[in-house]
């Protein structure tokens, strides 16, 4: 069998401009790769081998062409029913671009709906069970009528906004927020310049050295500060800014690593009123390194924003009650960007620790395996290697993560009783 047989074999497919795809990343016993359209928001998962054929659709490329390479990859051609059944869901979902070079014509034959054949590439929905090893069925509906050229798919139905009351809601506050965080990147990217960037990483960790070594007299600033109402207020709405600050950061790196925000805006959970910035596309960023940056980029800010403070609280002669405020302010904020480092979900630690082990989906995987390995069962050892180090090593940082938090929380507390 020839590769793309028939009309097909000249026809050369190209994905529109804003379809994204991801690395390759755990998601339970399978390795999936994300696809998502930038311009809708939809997304949905695909194996390695059809990922292989996607990402080759480039509109210079023949299916003749991308079936040889994949059956030197894999060593298995493709046949016409194969290619209409992933370019058949690929245009119903729109990402093919219109006006492909040599579009084929119509075929009669209809292929069945029936399960792949193996070794033949199918497109996952992003809500499919991934068996380990095993091929994924194409969705019903998916099978093209043999037109290989995109199609525009029904509008899908506008999501329900959130009802806002007194209580709890969002409100946006730019009405295009991407123009808005270009406009920042424009004003502070220097600072992501490393010649920039490393002296202020230093400086932070210089700082939290100091916090470290000096915690026992910062918790003392920090009961004093209840009893002043004034300076209480003062330092509660310094760490607000803060975590304003820590959204636009966010944003900031992401559109620096090329990537897209949606929406800046406000939300509260009363009595709690914080600010957050959504990026779109954090998870098609072209490197790994990309994406950890853009998760760490809050907690950075955080630490950032407190230097200042330290630098008064150590070097400026202030009286008794502004040091004490300062002191309470770098305890209280290093706290705050050090818990947004814990790697549970949907803290920037767990983002970061998805990325160091390349998964989605991390948590909920990471139980499911240690489930099966306590029981020793036959279906943990299917699991791929990286995936059988990657989820322990997952549960054991966390575990210790929280044991630290514990005990500093333990020490504090009998510091405070005891001092």
């Amino acid at each position: 069998m020839s590769a793309a047989p028939g009309a097909l074999a000249a026809y050369r497919p190209a994905l529109r401009p804003r379809v994204l795809l991801s690395d390759p990343l755990l998601d339970g016993a399978a390795t999936v790769h994300l696809i998502k359209d930038a311009e809708t928001g939809s997304s949905f998962k695909v194996g390695p081998k059809e990922h292989f054929l996607i990402a080759r659709m480039d509109g210079e490329r023949s299916l003749a062409e991308i079936g040889e390479a994949y059956a030197g990859e894999y060593g298995r051609r493709l046949g016409d029913a194969h290619w209409k059944r992933l370019l058949g869901l690929l245009g119903a979902k729109g990402l093919l671009a219109a006006g492909a070079d040599a579009s084929p014509g119509p075929s009669t034959a209809s292929p069945p709906r029936a399960a792949v054949s193996p070794g033949a590439p199918a497109a996952v929905p992003s809500r499919a069970a991934v068996s380990p090893g095993a091929p994924a069925a194409v969705p019903p509906g998916a099978a093209a009528s043999g037109r290989a050229t995109a199609s525009v798919p029904p509008a899908p139905a506008p999501p329900v906004p959130e009802r806002r009351t007194l209580l709890r809601g969002s409100l946006p506050l730019v009405a295009d927020a991407d123009a808005t965080t270009a406009r920042l990147h424009r004003a502070v990217g220097f600072l992501l310049a490393p010649a920039v960037l490393a002296p202020l990483l230093a400086l932070t960790l210089a700082m939290e050295a100091v916090v470290l070594v000096r915690a026992g007299e910062l918790l003392l600033a920090v009961r004093g500060l209840l009893a002043n109402p004034v300076l209480l207020t003062g330092t509660a709405v310094l760490l607000w800014v803060s975590t304003a600050l820590h959204e636009l950061a966010h944003g900031v790196v992401a559109r620096h690593h090329g990537g897209r925000v949606s929406e800046i805006g406000l939300r509260w959970r009363l009595p709690a009123v914080i600010m957050y910035c959504t990026v779109d596309d954090y998870l098609y960023f072209g490197t790994r390194r990309h994406r950890i940056a853009t998760a760490a980029a809050g907690a950075v800010m955080n630490l950032i924003f407190l230097l200042p403070f330290c630098a008064l609280w150590l070097f400026a002669p202030l009286d008794d009650a502004t040091h004490e405020a300062f002191a309470a302010l770098l305890l209280l904020g290093s706290v705050q960007a050090l818990v947004m480092l814990v790697p549970l979900p949907p803290l920037d630690g767990y983002r970061i620790a998805s990325q160091l082990a390349g998964a989605t989906g991390l948590a909920a995987s990471t139980g499911v395996y240690l489930r099966l390995a306590l029981r020793r069962s036959p279906e943990a050892a299917g699991y791929p290697r990286r995936a059988r180090i990657a989820y322990p090593a997952y549960a054991g940082a966390t575990a210790l993560v929280l044991a630290c938090a514990l005990a500093a929380a333990v020490a504090g507390v009998h510091h405070l009783l005891t001092a």
